[in-house]
This record gives C-alpha cells, structure tokens and sequence, in this order.
C-alpha cells in the first residue's frame, strides 16, 4: 500500500529522537515538507545534518508565549498533517509525586499538546482545507500501571482530547486520531526494559509476549495521516501486542 505525501506540509513535535524523530524522517521520504520541533537543539541539528531539507525549529512547547511566536502562520507557513509526539514520563508512588512533577508533565502531554493542535487547526480553517491530526497516546490512557498515576491521568486527557477534537473539527475535513503503543523499543526502551526483571512480568501481560518496536508504531502514523484512512477519525489505535485486550 504505497502512502505518498507529496505537497502537504507535516508539524511533528518531539522530533529529537525515537519514534518523533522516525516519524518526521518518513513523512520527509514519503514527499513531505517537514517542520520537525524539539526541546534538544544538538539533536535537532543531527537530523538537519543528515536530512537538509527537514525544518527544525528548536522550543520548549511548555512555554505558552513561545510557541505562539514560533508556531504561528505567519512563521512557519500552512500545515496539513500534525504529529503531537512529545511527551513527558514522571513516574512513582501517588504519595510521592510533587507539584512540580504534576505542572511539568500535564505541561507537556496536555497543555502543550492542545495548545499546538489549536494553532494547527486554526491554520486549517482559515485556508478551508482538510487535515489530519495524531496524537501519540499510550495503554496508559486506558490501563492502570502501577506508579504511572499522573502518567495515566494526562494520557486519559489525550484520547478524550482526540474524541472531542474529532466532533468538532470533522464537518470541516480534518480528522483526529491518536495511537496508543505499549513499551516501544526505543534508545531509551531499550535502556529502561533490559533488565528481564523489569521486563518479563510486563511481558507476560502482552499476547504477543514482546514490547514495540519504533517503525511498527510509525507505521500506523504515517497511516493515520494519509488519505488511506479517510473515513477514520476519534479512533484510539492499541499498538500493544494485545496488552489492553486482557
């Protein structure tokens, strides 16, 4: 099934590294012009290194202000596709988390994800033209995971984001969707599932007895984007092997 985005304009934030930074790489092969955002501004110049034609825009999307300056229209031009990536992890006991960690992780995985999707879907409305929204959720948005508390409550917030936003913004063209993966083998889910203690009793909740890997959650985004999927939108995909059918 051949997926070509040849003259659309694609926004994909948390693009620094794993599944952000594949994600922007294959709409760019894919014909794409790419807007690829992330905090890490040593990374974002790795990816123009190697791919010159991806725009990078270096920002912390927590700061309102911010991103209104660098996100606006007027700057970045008309954007057709969204990837809301970026996403933030702070995990422990309930009785343990602090303020800080509830601001700074609602910040990101909802506040700065609403706030871009506004600005994307306005930039749609005004040009009367159709577009496609994904968010990368998590079966954390649908499962309770132990010390995932505030985890689990900002990733609830996305999948009914993506429901509302869909309602809303259908009858102009412009489908919302999100994907929700499982552990995905990433840099960084590498270094953190390694340990088979850690890793199997995860393991043994999962049908297909493995964790994700990065193109298979790609995949399904580059799907969500496409014309491919024209008649589906406020839809949760579980990309968990099965996790969440238990």
């Amino acid at each position: 099934m051949e997926i070509n985005f040849k003259g659309k304009c694609a926004l994909v934030t948390g693009a620094t590294q794993g599944i952000g930074r594949e994600i922007a790489i294959q709409l760019h092969k894919g014909g794409a012009k790419v807007i690829a955002v992330g905090r890490n501004k040593n990374l974002l110049d790795t990816l123009k290194g190697e791919f010159p034609q991806i725009t990078t825009i270096p920002l912390d999307l927590a700061n309102w202000s911010e991103t209104e300056k660098l996100l606006n229209k007027d700057k970045i031009g008309p954007v057709d596709l969204l990837v809301n990536n970026a996403g933030l992890a702070v995990l422990g006991p309930l009785t343990e988390v602090q303020e800080s960690d509830v601001d700074r992780l609602l910040n990101i995985n909802v506040k700065a994800l609403i706030h871009v999707t506004k600005l994307v879907v306005a930039n749609l409305l005004a040009r009367k033209t159709p577009g496609a929204v994904v968010n990368v959720s998590s079966q954390a948005s649908q499962a309770g995971l132990l010390n995932h508390t505030v985890y689990c409550a900002s990733k609830g917030a996305v999948d009914a984001f993506t429901r509302a936003c869909a309602l809303e913004y259908g009858p102009s063209g412009i489908r919302v969707n999100a994907v929700n993966p499982t552990v995905i083998m990433t840099d960084m889910g590498r270094l953190g599932w390694s340990d088979p203690g850690v890793a199997n009793p995860m393991l043994q909740k999962i049908p297909l007895r493995r964790f994700g890997e990065v193109n298979e959650v790609v995949d399904a985004v580059l799907y969500f984007l496409s014309d491919k999927s024209s008649m589906i939108t406020g839809t949760t995909l579980a990309i968990d092997g099965g996790f969440l059918a238990c």
